[in-house]
């Protein structure tokens, strides 16, 4: 494959016949939508410069399309961070700006902070949205949270896909708000299916239910985390029977590209072991916490389901193309006049290089190294 400036020049097929396993494989750049940071950077809480390392480790590992996610926190906090991170993606690091709650069941809080949890407020969300200057482009809360329907409303204006998650609502409500938002003209998704929401049960069936009967239509797309500690990799693979609308997310925390060891998301503490973070126990606290988020990029993940027996054409569907389709743009190609955004990823090596739009984002002093 040859690259003339942004764009790709020309595809030669090998006909040698040869299936060298030390060559990388050539893969659409990755769409990471919901992701807390990485290399000691913290999207929710850091510095522009703090953010901006997060940024680049995550592209640099082949994460071309990136949305920098919050956490619950105080309104003010949230508008101050979201319009840091709105310049951050005046600059081409990231794509867009992911307000994590707090508009969430205390009761799912996972690893928010129940102190900065609250009922739905339209007002804030207007403020976030205000302050991402067009780069607010996903919220996530629960469906059964007071005022939804004003959240959509807000969503349908400024496109924000509305993704349902941390929730204890009943199938009922979570259908409803789905209806709803359809109505509205809203694209849905579901936050880190599984994961801090009400288990599938056959009598009361539960968010999860109504948000893969509804993606198995097509009207709903479906976060997983595959990294094999948020979800057991027979998980995995009854969600990709279930639907087609399934996609690779990360829910990264600063953590990621660090060695185990003492972390904070948000306003918690987490403590990171054989690279899975948990909240750190408080005084009298028997552990372990809860998740708190993960250490994993796109990349790895793709690597270890390769490993698993799925297909180049698989890996790319969940990897880019269903979340392209979640955000309305063409599902990303490698071919002759398309955009040259790729990873040469070895499938047990790493990312060996990462290009979006000709740039090279993998440079050799790996600017997010401390």
């Amino acid at each position: 494959m040859t690259v003339d400036g942004q764009v790709i020049h020309s595809i030669t097929p090998d006909e040698s016949g040869s299936d060298d396993p030390t060559l990388p494989l050539i893969l659409p750049g990755f769409a990471d939508l919901h992701n807390h940071g990485g290399a000691g950077g913290a999207f929710p809480t850091g510095t522009l410069d703090e953010c901006r390392r997060a940024a680049l480790y995550h592209r640099a590992h082949g994460s071309t399309t990136l949305f920098a996610s919050l956490v619950s926190a105080p309104g003010p906090q949230l508008v101050e961070q979201t319009a840091r991170l709105a310049d951050l993606a005046d600059e081409g690091l990231i794509t867009g700006v992911h307000m994590e709650g707090p508009f969430i069941a205390a009761c799912r809080c996972g690893a928010q902070d129940p102190a900065a949890i609250i009922p739905g407020d339209p007002e804030i969300f207007a403020q976030v949205i205000r302050a991402g200057r067009g780069y607010l482009r996903q919220i996530t809360f629960a469906p059964e949270t007071a005022h939804a329907l004003e959240l959509l409303d807000l969503c349908a204006e400024h496109g924000v896909i509305a993704s349902l998650g941390h929730t204890d609502a009943d199938f009922a409500t979570t259908a409803r708000i789905i209806g709803e938002a359809a109505e509205r003209g809203v694209t849905v998704t579901a936050t880190h299916l599984f994961n801090a929401m009400p288990q599938l049960h056959h009598r009361n069936p539960g968010p999860i239910a109504a948000l893969l009967e509804r993606a198995g239509k097509g009207v709903a797309g479906v976060e997983i985390i595959a990294d094999g500690v948020h979800l057991a990799d027979d998980t995995v693979d009854f969600l990709d029977s279930a639907t087609e609308h399934a996609f690779l997310i990360t829910d990264a925390m600063e953590a990621a590209g660090k060695p185990d060891g003492q972390y904070i998301l948000g306003a918690l503490d987490v403590t990171v072991a054989d690279g899975i973070a948990r909240l750190t126990p408080g005084p009298g606290e028997e552990g372990p916490g809860a998740i708190a988020g993960g250490t994993s990029t796109i990349a790895s993940q793709v690597q270890r389901h390769l490993a698993r027996g799925w297909s180049l054409g698989h890996a790319v569907e969940m990897s880019s193309a269903r979340a392209a389709a979640v955000l309305g743009t063409a599902a990303p190609v490698l071919a002759p006049g398309e955009p040259a955004t790729f990873v040469l990823l070895h499938p047990a090596g790493g990312v060996e290089r990462c290009v979006a739009a000709g740039t090279d984002l993998s440079p050799e002093e790996e600017p997010w190294r401390f």
